[in-house]
């Protein structure tokens, strides 16, 4: 509860702080920009809203993966086991609590045990967009997202004109890091055509102490539209795409040296409509993804681990679907109405010896599938009031195929062919008022949402709750019920925000660590709070100066004990200064001790390994703009070569020299990096 009030005490200054220094800005202040500005942080654009550019320059280094990049929003962390991959974590919450769309598609990871989750198959920098928003506060992007949704989205390159627009960067650092991207598009009024790709490597990097942490990864995506535009309002879009990578693993029992995606979607989008009506969508998708997990093409077998014949594991989640939404406009209302679709299918197959998976035929172990009905609305109550509110109802399904259960000795499964049905209602309500007479906004929410357990939750563990035949039969939807509240300030000079909230969650679905390897998924009931704070203060035109805090807690209901896998305090300070066309910027970043531990419970990836000290790394970066269309930037992360690991953290695999029992994974070492962005 102490940091609980530190949390609660900074937030409050930085707010305060902000205000003050807005009332004395100068009210004519020139503020200049500079496209090439190394992103350090994001900043709420409304509500719980953040929105940004994946595509510009960021420290740390430029992210990999879509799961690297959302930690650049406070209340993001990841759970590390090497250098790229991780899995997202948003204020503590996990796995499908955070809902993922690319292109308003879904996307699925196939591994069990998400060596290969959503966000590994992501590459930040194709797309234009990045939407997060955070708690259960919108029902329009899918049910069950009680932690938040996150949109990977490309925009439709509208030509008013016959032209050509290109965009083009590469990248080169420490460790081998090595990318390219491009995105090209070609059109005139009636169509266009685009093109995207990129390609990432990196070496194994050497962490503070100077140990090599296996951490090495080559991958590649490319994808393709063509566009038909027979007026400036109305789109019919058809897309592919397709990509694969490899990747080693710290803290893994095996690497994954296949991750093949292929995606096709088709969207429709018709604005301006007669009258009221504002806009129709519609969209189709097909992700499927293809992952190998092996012991032996990035490492040689452990002849004294669990494991020292060469085996591999192939796993492949085929994801379709698809979402209609009708939206009306008038002078006091917004409404937003439609439907969503979403199947899946996961198979796999497995075998010793190198490459003897390939022989082995396909099995397919499930099938989810889900329905939703949502609407949302906002309505301007005058001319500083708003009130949204939105409302959803989902029919989920899930069948299990598995004939047998278990890997070492099969055993039958007693809920083979079993289908289990859920209706899963959610919604929200949110009001928000802007001051008369000052640039200060504030909203406060009520949501709920019930969740259906997800692949993981009911497939991978090895038992269910007590007194259940196993996971599938036992577990329960969780239900989240959560306040959120928030203050934004804007003014010339000053932008400040603060963000609180607080949840109970019912059935929040656990995962216990049991002797012998095994693992238990059950369900308790959960208490959970925190926030997020930041500024930006502007103290001269070429000056900024900024800071972010983000607090995450959770607690078992009743027992007092800490919600395992909790990220600790964290703030951040960073400095800039721009002068015509060049800037230099530092960041600090700063993590306090986790002390709020469970060990032996987690989640489907890791459970906690003990209480983590704390750190701080120092980092600088600078811009300069070429021209109109050519930017450099250069970065140096962990200034002065720090050892330090995050909480969040697989802990290192003995097949790499690791003790038998895990330790953390160090994070990289002093790495520098420079990366030049080309625009036509």
């Amino acid at each position: 509860m102490a940091r609980n009030r530190l949390a609660v005490l900074v937030a409050a200054a930085l707010f305060s702080a902000a205000a003050q220094a807005g009332e004395h800005a100068a009210g004519n202040m020139r503020v200049t920009t500079l496209d090439g500005v190394v992103v350090t942080g994001v900043a709420p654009s409304m509500a719980t809203t953040f929105v940004t550019d994946p595509r510009l320059p960021r420290q740390p280094v430029p992210a990999s993966d879509g799961a690297d990049y959302l930690k650049t929003v406070p209340g993001f962390s990841a759970l590390r086991s090497g250098g790229t991959n991780g899995d997202p974590v948003l204020r503590g919450m996990f796995g499908s609590r955070i809902h993922l769309l690319t292109n308003d598609g879904a996307m699925s990871g196939a591994c069990p045990s998400r060596m290969d989750n959503a966000l590994s198959y992501v590459a930040p920098e194709t797309y234009d967009r990045l939407t997060v928003i955070k708690g259960p506060q919108t029902v329009l992007w899918g049910g069950g997202a009680s932690a938040g949704t996150v949109r990977f989205e490309r925009e439709i390159p509208y030509f008013d004109r016959p032209g050509m627009r290109v965009a083009a960067s590469a990248l080169a650092g420490s460790a081998g890091r090595n990318d390219q991207v491009l995105d090209m598009a070609a059109g005139n009024p009636t169509g266009y055509a685009r093109v995207t790709g990129n390609r990432s490597e990196a070496d194994d990097y050497r962490d503070g102490s100077g140990a090599v942490v296996p951490s090495a990864w080559k991958k590649w995506n490319a994808d393709a539209a063509l566009g038909w535009t027979p007026d400036a309002d109305s789109v019919l879009e058809a897309s592919v795409g397709t990509g694969d990578a490899q990747a080693r693993y710290a803290g893994r029992g095996m690497d994954g040296s296949q991750f093949k995606r292929s995606s096709y979607g088709l969207r429709y989008e018709k604005r301006e409509l007669p009258g009221a009506l504002d806009a129709l969508t519609a969209n189709l998708y097909y992700n499927d993804v293809d992952h190998v997990m092996d012991n032996y093409t990035l490492r040689d077998p452990d002849p004294t681990g669990s494991m020292p014949m060469p085996m591999a594991s192939n796993v492949a989640h085929r994801t379709t679907g698809g979402r209609a939404a009708i939206a009306w406009r008038t002078e006091r209302l917004e409404l937003t109405a439609g439907l969503d679709h979403r199947d899946s299918r996961h198979s796999q197959r497995r075998a010793s010896g190198r490459g003897a998976y390939r022989n082995q035929p396909w099995k397919i172990d499930a099938r989810l599938r889900n329905t939703g009905a949502f609407a949302e609305a906002a309505w301007q109550l005058g001319k500083h009031d708003k009130l949204a509110s939105g409302l959803r109802l989902d029919r989920s399904q899930a069948q299990d195929l598995r004939a047998t259960v278990g890997s070492m000795m099969p055993m039958p499964n007693p809920t083979a062919g079993a289908v289990r049905h859920e209706t899963l209602p959610g919604g929200f309500l949110r009001y928000e008022r802007q001051a008369r007479d000052r640039p200060l906004h504030w909203f406060a929410g009520i949501g709920q949402t019930h969740r259906m357990p997800d692949y993981w939750e009911l497939f991978s563990a090895g038992r269910g709750p007590v007194g259940s035949v196993n996971a599938f039969a036992g577990v329960q939807p969780e239900r989240t019920t959560q306040l959120d509240a928030g203050l934004q300030y804007r003014s010339q000079r000053v932008e400040a925000w603060v963000s609180v909230y607080a949840g109970r969650m019912h059935d929040y679905i656990l995962f216990e660590y049991l002797p012998g390897g095994t693992t238990r998924a059950s369900n308790v009931d959960a208490n959970i709070g925190g926030g997020e704070a930041g500024i930006e203060w502007r103290p001269a035109a070429e000056w900024k100066l900024g800071a972010t805090l983000a607090y995450a807690w959770g607690e078992v209901a009743g027992s007092g004990a800490a919600l395992p896998q909790m990220p600790p305090l964290e703030a951040r300070l960073s400095a800039g200064y721009e002068h015509r066309r060049w800037s230099l910027g530092a960041l600090l970043r700063g993590v306090a001790a986790q002390h709020r531990v469970s060990p032996g419970l987690g989640n489907v990836v890791g459970r906690d390994l003990g209480p983590s000290p704390g750190f701080a790394v120092f980092s600088l970066n600078g811009g300069y703009r070429l021209s109109d269309s050519l930017q450099l930037a250069a970065g140096i992360d962990n200034l002065f070569d720090r050892s330090y690991s995050e909480h969040l953290n697989l802990g290192g695999n003995s097949a790499f020299g690791y003790p038998a029992e895990p330790v953390r994974i160090g994070e990289p070492g002093r790495t520098a990096w420079v990366k030049l962005n080309w625009k036509y």
